[in-house]
């Protein structure tokens, strides 16, 4: 969460005032939202859901993604675009990251494979993944292309936001995202009968309000559909979100220019496929070594992306363990459909990843600093870097400032923690 204040309590406010809590038949911030919230991304669509991994499922069932499929997914990203897949009916295929921390069009290629339908790019850490490269990669193998814009709120990828860009995507509005109601999501679909479809995934009975469709019969499903108390918040947020992502990638540029000098030591900014657009949320950079990633975060409180716990496959229990569903007669790994997919999972199968995300350190940026703050950033940024790569008159009592690390929002392990 960056920034929630006045203006959300007072939105929140007025609905229990209101006493349209519900968002059909009685409430309209919800539709209000869904329509702001399509038009900011240029994207006929969108519905908002209870979370971004009921987004990113909602996303797979629109476009018909399920048994009998495989969908690839990046091996650093939060384990809920694996679980997203699975909930579909689908089998997740893990895949290589290179050093932007995004899916390898590379690996991509290679995982291709007979029953593959679809990848999904994450934007990780508000960083664009590698459009380009991987919907030339969908176009020629033709792949359908859900993006992973949770962690890319207010993004974008050269002149278009995250999410407007592939045949669909979720988005997360949780507590520690972008914009936030505390809890939620969206789902946007290009097709019009896909969109229904994913509509029907979140609200089965959402036909009930909002009118049948001929094209679409409505089927069983779990259902996450929003309050209109979500939808306030957000109408709140998305006023503010290009401002506070503006700044994020002001702060971002500061602290690469500002530690240009270290590249020759081997404190290496990790590649941008679309710096002017991306949401700037981490300065992120690519040191010679894990020791050398760990000596940096020991004099700065940065983090080796390496320690973000279920960000990483290898802590993705569900998955590893090949546990689909609460019922065995439901679980995707054990449909007869999937029999022929990929998932001989095991925690060294994407070694290159773990070597990368081993030796990545993340300097998280902030809207609310000033330039006094951004200063001190970039000062206590080198200091950190070189100590760690053994610059004998680098001092780490010089560091400036002392931060702490939200340990929630990056999901860090303990090296002596179970399964770390």
């Amino acid at each position: 969460m960056y920034v929630v204040g006045e203006e959300e309590i007072e939105a929140v406010a007025e609905v229990i005032r209101s006493g349209r809590l519900f968002r059909y038949g009685v409430g309209d911030r919800c539709d209000t939202f869904e329509q702001r919230y399509a038009a900011y991304l240029d994207v006929p669509h969108c519905a908002l859901t209870a979370s971004g991994t009921y987004g990113l499922a909602a996303a797979l069932i629109g476009l018909g993604v399920g048994p009998g499929h495989e969908v690839l997914v990046p091996a650093h990203t939060y384990m809920a675009t694996a679980t997203a897949v699975l909930a579909a009916g689908a089998i997740p295929v893990i895949v290589d990251v290179d050093e932007s921390l995004t899916m390898d069009p590379a690996a991509v290629d290679d995982a291709v494979g007979p029953r593959t339908r679809a990848l999904i790019p994450v934007h990780m850490w508000g960083t664009a993944a590698h459009l380009d490269a991987l919907g030339e990669i969908a176009r020629r193998r033709e792949l359908l292309v859900i993006e992973d814009a949770c962690q890319g709120v207010g993004g974008g990828y050269e002149g278009r936001r995250f999410g407007a860009i592939g045949d669909a995507a979720g988005f997360s509005f949780n507590y520690y995202k972008n914009m936030t109601a505390g809890e939620g999501g969206a789902v946007v679909v290009r097709d019009p009968e896909a969109f229904e479809r994913a509509r029907c995934a979140i609200d089965p009975c959402h036909f009930y309000w909002q009118g049948r469709s001929e094209a679409q019969k409505p089927f069983a499903g779990i259902g996450a559909r929003p309050s209109e108390i979500m939808a306030a918040m957000l109408l709140v947020q998305l006023g503010r979100i290009d401002d506070l992502v503006a700044k994020m990638r002001q702060e971002r540029d500061a602290i690469l220019e500002g530690t240009q000098s270290l590249r020759a030591l081997g404190f290496v900014p990790a590649p941008l496929h679309s710096p002017r657009w991306d949401c700037g949320a981490q300065a992120i950079f690519t040191m010679p070594s894990a020791q050398s990633a760990r000596r940096f975060v020991e004099v700065f409180p940065a983090v080796v992306a390496g320690d973000t716990g279920r960000h990483n496959y290898t802590e993705w229990d569900q998955v590893l363990m090949r546990k689909g569903a609460h019922h065995e007669a439901m679980d995707p790994f054990r449909l007869p459909e999937n029999q022929g997919c990929r998932s001989d999972y095991h925690k060294d199968m994407c070694a290159r990843s773990l070597e990368i995300v081993g030796r990545t350190v993340m300097v998280a940026t902030d809207p609310q600093h000033d330039e006094q703050d951004v200063a001190d950033l970039v000062h206590d940024v080198g200091i950190a870097a070189r100590v760690a790569l053994g610059d004998s008159d680098a001092d780490p009592a010089q560091v400036r400032r002392t931060r702490t690390i939200d340990r929630e929002k990056f999901d860090l392990v303990d090296a002596a923690a179970p399964g770390a």
